[in-house]
């Protein structure tokens, strides 16, 4: 509750240090009489708290469906972050802005992210990840992740091992956080012992917590301990780049092993390398991103499974079919994760439900027209997956769990964005199918989950997350 006051205070100040130009803001494009419908809220503040509080409360989509049937269900006005901003709505609004991508709009981060990831050639992190979306998509392909699925398999098999087996009730979100983190650690930068995953725990957790906050360096706020996280993880993470380097030289390290290996070999169109600050901070980027989202979508994974019996022994039974027919001691393989089809489609049913990525922002770096409103140059834009995810229109009945909707061709294109969408849908998307599909194997597979509170609160912020880490009593499995 103190951090909460502390950071309430943060964003108070820092919003009144705003007021005299966002109180005279002036749209000077000319396009002032067509601005969506809406309202900008209270003086400097906007709307900020009431769009934060509904994801401390369990429902973000509230925010947005208010406004919907109060303004416009295409796109409507606001003010959040201490920026003007508009909503864009439904599968129209996600086809504009994901097709036009550096073209109308490009992403935008809060200065805390920058701040967080100081990159050594101090370019702007909107340029920073153009250049790892040119170098990822070669690791993250599918062709080149079924080299992992046994690795990842064998990083299951010892997280459950060490985590759940000979227990009697669990919380989950943390467990599912020590094991997508393991697996980030493992395949992004060959670190697999556990008391070195260990090390990197709790600054990663401090990390993840403040880097979308309000940007106060003040000691007791998020974003000074994500601040003094980062800066140790960084250091950690040269000294392993410094020993890559001997190893890559001396032949005890493979160039294809991981990520790391990757960029320490690639360079630039004009052949330049890496320096190893640089590459420390794309290492902890990725990191963050690899294992928070998954962590969640796990974690909700093991919530419906233990809610829904039904949805539960269709899992088990495609899971127990895949497991009996492999060899004593014989690895999860490409094959087998293709023949998870009924696992996939429930997993999609919970990231429909329970996106971890709520909604991202983008900026206006055009004057243009949408709907018939116009959209300032430098207008922030937001867009958010449960204005699909939650439309009785596109999802009938769209709280009701439903594994069905992902059979055959599936959603309607541009209504299901668990991972965004176009240009900058998440390179990760095949990363994470496989992390969570090999996650339910050895779930369903060992145990029965039942809830300890049935009622559990959930709050986003700004992920969906159990308020309690979701409790729950364990029921093993006889031995196959």
């Amino acid at each position: 509750m103190e951090v909460f006051y502390v950071s309430l205070l943060s964003l108070f100040v820092l919003l009144i240090s705003l007021s005299l130009h966002l109180l005279f803001y002036k749209n000077k494009s000319g396009f002032s009489s067509t601005l969506p419908p809406g309202k900008t809220g209270w003086p400097v503040i906007g709307e900020s708290l009431e769009f934060l509080s509904t994801g401390w409360k369990g429902h973000p989509e509230k925010f947005i469906f208010d406004r919907i049937a109060k303004y416009s269900s295409y796109v409507f006005r606001t003010h959040l972050l201490g920026e003007q901003a508009a909503v864009f709505c439904g599968a129209n609004g996600n086809k504009f802005l994901f097709s036009n991508e550096n073209k109308l709009v490009q992403a935008w981060w809060p200065d805390s992210v920058n701040k967080v990831f100081p990159s050594s050639t101090q370019t702007s992190s909107k340029e920073e990840a153009i250049k790892m979306r040119r170098m990822l998509p070669t690791f993250f392909k599918p062709e080149a992740l079924q080299r992992y699925v046994g690795i990842m398999d064998h990083i299951a098999q010892r997280h459950f091992s060490d985590g759940w087996d000979n227990k009697k009730e669990v919380v989950v979100f943390p467990l599912a956080k020590r094991y997508t983190f393991w697996l980030a650690c493992r395949l992004f930068v060959s670190v697999e012992d556990p008391n070195h995953v260990a090390k990197f725990a709790d600054p990663f957790n401090d990390l993840a917590s403040g880097l979308i906050s309000i940007p106060i360096d003040l000691p007791g706020t998020p974003f000074h301990r994500a601040i003094k996280a980062s800066n140790f993880i960084r250091k950690e993470l040269v000294s392993i780049i410094k020993q890559r380097k001997i190893d890559l030289a001396e032949g005890k390290a493979s160039p294809t092993q991981d990520i790391l290996s990757h960029m320490l070999l690639t360079s630039d169109e004009s052949g330049k390398f890496m320096h190893e600050l640089d590459i420390a901070d794309k290492i902890l980027g990725l990191l963050v991103g690899g294992h928070d989202t998954a962590s969640s979508a796990c974690t909700f994974v093991v919530k419906y499974l233990a809610e829904l019996p039904e949805i539960y022994e269709g899992v088990y039974k495609e899971q127990m079919e895949i497991a009996k027919a492999k060899a004593p001691g014989e690895l999860l393989n490409w094959d087998d994760i293709q023949k998870m089809k009924y696992s996939w489609n429930v997993a999609c049913e919970v990231l429909r439900l329970a996106p971890p990525l709520q909604g991202a922002f983008r900026e206006a770096i055009a004057d243009f027209m949408y709907s018939g409103f116009s959209i300032p140059k430098g207008w922030k834009i937001y867009w958010s997956a449960n204005s699909t995810h939650r439309n009785p229109e596109l999802f009938p009945e769209p709280l009701k769990f439903d594994p069905s909707r992902f059979e055959g061709t599936g959603p309607a294109p541009y209504t299901f964005v668990p991972f965004g969408g176009g240009p900058r849908m998440c390179p990760g998307k095949e990363y994470a199918r496989l992390e969570i599909l090999v996650f339910m194997h050895h779930l369903v597979k060992r145990f029965k989950c039942e809830k300890l509170i049935p009622d559990e609160k959930i709050v986003v912020n700004p992920m969906p997350i159990p308020a309690k880490g979701l409790p729950v009593r364990l029921y093993p499995h006889n031995a196959i």
